[in-house]
């Protein structure tokens, strides 16, 4: 896979459409530097690159682990400051994932507590009656 940037620039409403995200909310990222430098037509409005595209694509990602904005704030941040702080970036992304492992831990025990109660009521109380129970 070649790494070649591509030239294609993209309006906010463009990249609202195809990231789900508002225009609003890309806004914002910008603002509390979550988005990296976004560049600006001559007339001023914002113009998202492929790579643009591609940070939001891993914000996403980062927000699905519940990362909170500071974390991912401060991720961009050690991203712009450069290679040095590859060490507290890796630090900060293996933190996350430990995170996450938990939670999926606690989700999995969560959906086997689920089988057994969706077992019980398919085998057990036979078909609805209409009645409640837990």
């Amino acid at each position: 896979m070649s790494v070649i940037e591509s030239s294609a620039r993209y309006t906010i409403s463009e990249v609202a459409a195809l990231t789900g995200l508002s225009a609003h909310t890309l806004r914002w990222y910008e603002r509390i530097g979550l988005m990296p430098h976004v560049d600006r037509s001559h007339t001023g409005q914002r113009r998202f690159s492929q790579r643009d595209l591609d940070w939001l694509a891993f914000v996403g990602k980062l927000r699905l682990t519940g990362m909170p904005v500071a974390g991912m704030v401060r991720y961009a941040e050690l991203v712009r400051e450069g290679d040095h702080t590859r060490d507290e970036r890796r630090e900060l992304l293996e933190s996350t994932r430990r995170d996450v492992l938990a939670r999926i831990t606690e989700l999995q025990d969560a959906l086997a507590v689920l089988d057994i109660k969706i077992g019980h009521y398919g085998t057990i109380c036979g078909p609805t009656s209409g009645g409640t129970t837990s």
